[in-house]
């Protein structure tokens, strides 16, 4: 998902990190113990964990508006959306409950729980929340009395499931745990009243029919049960044949023919390991329709092992008449109903990046390759993603041809694929594949001038050019087959990089023998050698005006090279490490370059010089390319994040490496502020205290702080505060702002109950270990001083 509280210097950055728990305004899904909530009115939101964050997600754009973070920085093990919209409630390893005012990211009250919280669900009046604990306990909330009202025991183990009746008349809660049982409690007593037993594993998901009557439940033990509430007992038991995360009956008001409902009989809807959507007879235990994904292979449906596209938790939207599923890989998936066509994807994790380009007629979607066998399509207005089944191993390369509706792909599996994309839809469909290297295909480039032509570079040392299959199949045929034209031996070692001349003339090509050649597309010959690297050559590029090659190496510099006399023209020198990619911006007037350092580096070819760093991410970038207009790029790494770059917005990043090195330090500070960036921020405040007069200086800064720049340095430090390595700062930064403000001025700040709630026992925590390591240097210098005196006594 995008999200906005990385870089300040971006437009979007896709967050890649596992989302351990989902809830929408219609409901909630919670990755680890498999539960939902039922209940809301808008279903505009959704409501993810990210470690200690909630970050809500605006369904129609994909941006998140809001991002509601623990200041204890500890992961979120559970959380409940009230079903008035109103009321977010979150549990953490630190034993906390807090109730968040969502909509003003304010944490409006704390509460202590004895253990951590596995389930958590509202009632329908959003008056009562019962929470599950790793003990076994179940305990009951009045929301607006503030206090604890019931405390259930008698579960065993881990309470992961936990649900009220919808009927709150009746006052029931229905709860499972490890024993596989699920428990009714009569709320008027605290006591349970029965226990349902007919799963053999563990109990994933509770659905209600309208009328209350009918529960059904679903297990990992491959079967649904449909329990009639009255009698308490199993009407019918319903094998599914796979391990069932989700369940959601279908309400009667809408026609559901299309999903084979045909009678008024209650129909429910499963997902489970089989990665699809099936709709069940409750009464007939009969499957009468099942899901299809045209665009993807068939599943692994192989026992113990786990499928990426099965499902792990289904989420009914009913006032939209639509459902949204998770997958085992974290993508969230929006169907709508009753023709269960996917209206949206969001994508939750991505791994590494190893390469992204812009894709479509003006850049509206960027593809991208990870570390896996599926390709990713990205719309940037909504942040709504495809994903592309074809390849057999880890994509390694991507280009798109110069339209944008065409791109290729290569992968470990030695085999390279040709896509096209409806410029209408947005659909993308596999039109070509190829086969013929012996090893891992590293790279493709495709034709410049026409959709004629593709160039891949191997791991077996070869080149080879494909001709594009002449009328391309129509959308929903098979892929058709491509063979080489031409194969080439081209280097000594594996070939890293592949580029064609904007002409179509020539390649280029770069490898890990230190070399770069130069060819001749017409028939392959080797026009010559480009030697003066002193490691493997990872990029190599032409520029788009001049008769110059560039190419990146792994002996950290950048190379310009003339395409005639093959003599090096200009060095760059300046990364730290690999320099992974380079391309042409400003009509070849400048490089941008990525190493795996992190940073991103703007260098002007004429004066040879860097002009702009970027601390663009915490790992290798081996993703880099320049939209067809000039003015944005994109960037991936294997920090796993996808950050899209504007021209201006760089620029700042470079002004606030320049006023550090210019101990121009406030106006660093504000620039740090601006972009909402705590590290850089950080990096300034340490910058500050390693001047001779840094405490002076420190406190000099801080008092020309406009208040809404000290409130951003308070909420820092509540994020520095909790690092050993950072705690130091923090405590400076708060003793300026303590000594000097007054205690009416700070509690005017935005958050700043919240921000001091969360300093104190992190602080705490700073004072009993140094008060630790001044006992344990006091005995160091007693046994010093013993050992002196024994020694004297000696001699």
């Amino acid at each position: 998902m995008f999200r906005r509280d990385t870089h300040g210097a971006v437009l979007h950055v896709l967050n890649c990190r596992r989302s351990h728990e989902i809830n929408e305004n219609a409901g909630g899904v919670d990755t680890p113990s498999y539960k939902h909530h039922l209940g809301g009115k808008v279903q505009q939101y959704i409501f993810c964990t990210c470690g200690p964050r909630v970050n809500i997600l605006q369904i129609d754009t994909g941006k998140i508006i809001h991002s509601i973070e623990q200041d204890d920085q500890e992961d979120i093990t559970s959380f409940s959306l009230s079903p008035d919209d109103e009321i977010l409630v979150t549990a953490s390893r630190a034993l906390l409950l807090k109730q968040w005012d969502w909509k003003q990211e304010k944490c409006t009250r704390s509460a202590i729980h004895n253990v951590p919280v596995a389930s958590m669900t509202f009632d329908c009046t959003s008056t009562l929340l019962a929470t599950g604990g790793c003990d076994g306990t179940i305990k009951l909330w009045d929301v607006v009395k503030q206090y604890c009202t019931h405390n259930l025991k008698g579960s065993s183990g881990v309470v992961h499931l936990v649900e009220f009746h919808p009927d709150i008349s009746r006052l029931q809660l229905f709860s499972s745990s490890v024993d596989c049982g699920i428990r009714i409690w009569d709320l008027r007593t605290s006591k349970c009243i029965c226990v349902l037993e007919s799963h053999y594993s563990a109990v994933t998901s509770l659905a209600f029919s309208p009328d209350g009557q009918t529960l059904i439940s679903s297990g990992r033990d491959k079967i649904c049960s449909v329990w009639d509430l009255k009698k308490k007992a199993v009407k019918r038991t319903v094998p599914v044949y796979e391990a069932v995360e989700g369940g959601v009956v279908l309400s009667g008001k809408s026609d559901y023919s299309q999903m084979g409902v045909k009678g008024e009989g209650l129909h429910f809807v499963t997902a489970g390991s089989k990665g699809v959507l099936r709709v069940w007879d409750s009464s007939s235990a009969r499957c009468v329709f099942t899901q299809t994904l045209p665009d993807a292979p068939a599943l692994n449906t192989e026992e113990g092992d786990l499928d990426p596209r099965s499902l792990m938790h289904l989420l009914p939207m009913p006032q939209s008449n639509r459902l949204a599923t998770v997958t085992a890989e974290h993508n969230i998936l929006i169907y709508q109903m009753p023709a269960l066509t996917v209206q949206q994807q969001f994508v939750g994790y991505n791994d590494d990046i190893l390469d992204v380009k812009f894709l479509g007629k003006d850049d509206t979607h960027i593809v991208v390759a990870t570390n896996s066998s599926q390709l990713k399509v990205f719309e940037l207005a909504t942040n709504s993603c495809q994903i592309l089944y074809g390849h057999t191993d880890t994509i390694l390369s991507i280009d798109v041809f110069r339209k944008g509706s065409m791109f290729a792909s290569c992968a470990k599996d030695k085999s390279l694929r040709l896509w096209k994309m409806d410029l209408k839809s947005g659909r993308v469909h596999c039109v070509a594949q190829g086969s013929g290297h012996s090893n891992a295909v590293g790279s493709v480039a495709c034709s410049r001038l026409k959709k004629g032509f593709l160039v891949s570079g191997s791991q077996d040392c070869t080149i080879k050019m494909w001709d594009l299959p002449d009328p391309l199949p129509d959308v929903g045929c098979e892929p058709v087959l491509m063979t080489a034209r031409l194969t080439e031996r081209a280097h000594d070692k594996d070939v890293n990089s592949v580029t064609i001349s904007p002409n179509d003339k020539l390649l280029a090509s770069g490898s890990q023998d230190r070399t770069a050649k130069l060819w001749s597309l017409v028939d392959m010959s080797l026009l010559g050698v480009f030697r003066g690297h002193s490691r493997g050559v990872w990029c190599v590029q032409f520029s788009p005006v001049d008769q110059v090659l560039a190419t990146a190496s792994a002996d950290g510099s950048i190379k310009i090279w003339s395409i005639q006399e093959f003599s090096c023209l200009r060095t760059f020198e300046g990364h730290d490490a690999s320099v992974l990619k380079v391309i042409f911006v400003s009509r070849g007037t400048q490089l941008v370059s990525s190493g795996s350092d992190g940073l991103v580096k703007l260098w002007t070819i004429k004066t040879n010089e860097c002009v702009k760093t970027i601390d663009a991410h915490q790992d290798k970038v081996w993703a880099l390319h320049g939209s067809s207009k000039d003015d944005l790029m994109v960037t991936g790494s294997a920090d796993s994040t996808i950050t899209l770059w504007k021209e201006c917005e760089m620029k700042q990043q470079q002004e606030l490496s320049n006023l550090l090195h210019e101990k121009k330090y406030l106006k660093a500070l504000g620039i740090a502020i601006s972009l909402d960036q705590p590290h850089t921020a950080l990096r300034v405040i340490r910058e500050i205290r390693q001047q001779e007069d840094g405490v002076q200086e420190l406190e000099k800064t801080l008092l020309k702080l406009r208040q809404d720049q000290k409130e951003s340095v308070l909420r820092f430090s509540v994020v520095w505060n909790t690092n050993s390595r950072s705690c130091l700062d923090a405590q400076a930064v708060l003793q300026v702002l303590l000594t000097h403000l007054s205690p009416e001025e700070i509690l005017q700040y935005q958050g700043t109950r919240t921000h001091l709630e969360g300093l104190i026992p992190y602080t705490e925590r700073h004072m009993q270990r140094i008060g630790r390591l001044l006992q344990a240097s006091m005995f160091l210098d007693y046994m010093w001083q013993k050992m002196r005196i024994t020694g004297g006594k000696d001699r």
